[in-house]
């Protein structure tokens, strides 16, 4: 954590924790929750152990409080997903615009695989903090949503806190192990979007393995022309 913005940030958030307090905490965590602007709980809960350790803080308080804020900022996430839903489909430039047969595969992915899904992106970095808002536009029930939300993020939350209790004065080490597992998913998502771009592109077909789209198969064979 030696650049200039980073350092910014993390002095600001425990700023934020050290005046404020356990409403401190909460807002942090709401507004990790729902993603924008993107706030590190790798920075956050860590920090909330010291402060378990030092005594400024109970531990019930901070895990309360990080619970709350999460299950907040992730409910508020999930209804402007769901309000936006029919709104989708007039958004997008170009080839990059969502249709109402997407729309449909999203639906029936969350039907089947909602509650996994949900689960699973609250303990990953950086997916944890926008989950909410596909699983708004699918329309998942909102009460389910809600379960599996805290379910997933509960071992991350009381996880990371017990971690910077630990650690007491080095809390920050804990950021550090996570900065791989952030690299490693910003690679792929970079992957994705590239998948995408070529795709809208008809450079490649949808698929895997992917293969050459329509495009790159409708060029002329130079060969077969004669005289």
């Amino acid at each position: 954590m030696n650049l200039p913005l980073i350092q910014t940030l993390v002095s600001w958030i425990t700023t934020v924790m050290t005046v404020v307090g356990l409403p401190g905490l909460l807002a942090l965590m709401a507004v990790e929750s729902f993603g924008i602007p993107p706030l590190p709980s790798e920075v956050i809960l860590p920090f909330a152990g010291f402060l378990i350790a030092d005594g400024t803080y109970s531990a019930t308080g901070a895990i309360g409080a990080a619970l709350v804020g999460g299950l907040a900022g992730s409910f508020i996430a999930y209804g402007i997903g769901r309000w936006a839903r029919d709104r989708l489909t007039t958004l997008g430039i170009g080839p990059f615009h969502l249709e109402a047969s997407h729309l449909d595969r999203m639906d029936r992915w969350f039907s089947r695989h909602g509650e996994i899904t949900v689960i699973v992106c609250r303990v990953l970095p950086v997916l944890r903090g926008y989950i909410s808002y596909p699983a708004g536009a699918a329309r998942m029930n909102a009460g389910r949503f809600g379960v599996y939300t805290f379910v997933g993020s509960l071992p991350f939350t009381v996880g990371l806190i017990y971690a910077g209790y630990l650690l007491r004065s080095d809390w920050t080490v804990v950021s550090s192990y996570f900065n791989v597992a952030n690299d490693l998913l910003l690679g792929l998502i970079a992957v994705a979007v590239l998948y995408v771009i070529l795709i809208a592109a008809g450079l490649v077909s949808f698929g895997w393995p992917p293969r050459r789209g329509p495009r790159w198969r409708s060029a002329p064979a130079t060969s077969d022309l004669r005289e």
